[in-house]
């Protein structure tokens, strides 16, 4: 048999040199040239996909600030971010399924054709960059303010598996000047991705808006950590324009039919599962308030008689409690990424420190509130009535709870811009489930094979923040 291998040698060796050795290295079922408008419509997709995904696998921040709580199975509820490796799931979501995306489109961008017009080709290539850019440094805005210290400079490069850690203060440093300067690169007398940007169909004056108005939640971010900054930061983007009314909300319109639906309706409905009941943290509190948005939040409770919601972290019996409303579970719901009440909470905040905005911090406070329950489904009567209650009015002397807990209200169901907003408001004063295997989580922890791959580099960041890899570490803008 070894002879006879032997003697097929030379002949297996001519036949493989009469081919493109080349050609072995190309799978025919995968395209070799992607246009960049398909690679950008994905990232926009799989980033609003995991902002608002209900899958404990990788979005439970409907349960950590207590939106939400389990049934049956109840180790999220109580931070067991390890088991279903959730932290591993968010890290490659954002680097793999986003960044890496928009990083192709932008190498791809410059070679594409848009117009034979030279002057306007080279407009709409530039918006295109830009539109890119403007979604790369928002996923990095959620990766840093998840972790910490991340790959950045080097991350993402095929040719260094093991990238460097950097520093995370230094990384949004840097995506505030990588924002200045897309924002300065939009021509809004062009257009950008066309049909294929599934936020605003590519109209630069719009993706202006937005990422003024993201800029300004990042200077409101760091307002703690660094009041100068934040205020230079708060300031221009104000200058520039934000939003101004719901109509520029950066809203993901999802379809019918998969697999383009809303993911909640994946996870709860087409899945069949009965995981999840609303808590009585939140239900409790917006009774106590007369809040309007309560029916369109949660169902009725199993009785049909009430609203009431489960124990944070408890077994708690899914037909007895309320759970999210057939407005949250719609196969073609909404996502917000950015909301034009988000940005009225915002600039009460910083017309609240001094910073100089138009308005006052009481205007901005009632806007934004009834900018919510509008976008609900709600009325300016309800609204009115809502907010003429001395304990939901606006109290001055104590800003810091009447912005968080409202904004814990108006932010229901995007528990991951919540969980942001309470590490640095600190209210809602929520109280860990208790059986909780930590405390509320400041912060996630890295992938494991993080630990086992990049090793050193790990190591490294672990030390520089602090010592340890635990939920408990604050980061650089966490400073109350």
């Amino acid at each position: 048999m070894k002879k006879l291998a032997i003697a097929l040698l030379p002949l297996l060796m001519v036949v493989s040199c009469s081919k493109n050795l080349s050609d072995i290295n190309i799978n025919p079922k995968l395209p070799q040239n992607v246009p960049a408008a398909t690679l950008f419509s994905n990232a926009q997709k799989n980033f609003t996909d995991l902002l608002t995904s209900s899958n404990v696998n990788t979005n439970i921040f409907r349960l950590i600030v207590q939106y939400w709580t389990e049934t049956t199975y109840t180790d999220e509820s109580n931070f067991d971010l390890n088991t279903r490796q959730i932290p591993r799931q968010i890290w490659n979501g954002l680097y793999r399924d986003v960044i890496s995306n928009l990083r192709a489109a932008k190498t791809v961008i410059p070679g594409e054709s848009q117009s034979s017009n030279a002057t306007e080709n080279a407009a709409i290539i530039k918006n295109r960059q830009a539109q890119a850019e403007i979604m790369e440094i928002i996923a990095w805005y959620y990766l840093v303010t998840t972790y910490g210290d991340i790959p950045y400079t080097e991350a993402l490069d095929v040719e260094n598996p093991q990238p460097k850690y950097d520093n995370q203060k230094t990384i949004y440093t840097d995506l505030l000047t990588r924002m200045d300067a897309a924002i300065a690169n939009l021509n809004t007398t062009y257009d950008g991705f066309g049909s294929a940007d599934l936020l605003y169909g590519g109209d630069a004056t719009e993706w202006k808006k937005f990422a003024n108005s993201f800029k300004l939640k990042m200077g409101m971010t760091i307002a703690d950590a660094d009041p100068a900054k934040a205020k230079s930061v708060v300031e221009s983007a104000v200058a520039s324009g934000v939003f101004t009314s719901a109509e520029d909300n950066a809203q993901f319109n999802y379809l019918s039919a998969p697999p383009n639906t809303n993911p909640i309706w994946v996870d709860l409905v087409q899945s069949g599962r009965k995981d999840f009941v609303v808590t009585r943290t939140i239900v409790d509190q917006m009774l106590s308030l007369n809040d309007p948005r309560v029916n369109d939040y949660f169902t009725l409770n199993g009785a049909g008689t009430d609203y009431s919601g489960g124990t944070a972290g408890a077994s708690n019996n899914y037909a007895t409690f309320s759970k999210p409303s057939a407005r949250i579970i719609n196969p073609e719901a909404p996502a917000l990424i950015m909301s034009y009440y988000e940005v009225e909470f915002f600039l009460a905040e910083a017309a609240q420190r001094g910073f100089t905005v138009p308005g006052t911090a009481a205007q901005h406070y009632r806007n934004a509130i009834t900018a919510s329950i509008l976008w609900w489904g709600g009325t300016n009567t309800e609204a009115n009535a809502y907010l003429t209650q001395p304990s939901v009015a606006y109290n001055a002397a104590n800003w810091r709870q009447s912005i968080g807990v409202q904004k814990w209200i108006a932010l229901y169901n995007r528990g991951w811009e919540e969980w942001i907003e309470w590490r640095r408001l600190d209210y809602p004063q929520l109280v860990k489930p208790s059986g909780a295997l930590s405390v509320i989580p400041l912060r996630f922890t890295y992938p494991v094979p993080e630990q086992n791959v990049n090793t050193a580099n790990y190591k490294a960041a672990v030390t520089a923040m602090g010592g340890q890899d635990v939920v408990a570490t604050k980061l650089f803008w966490d400073v109350q």
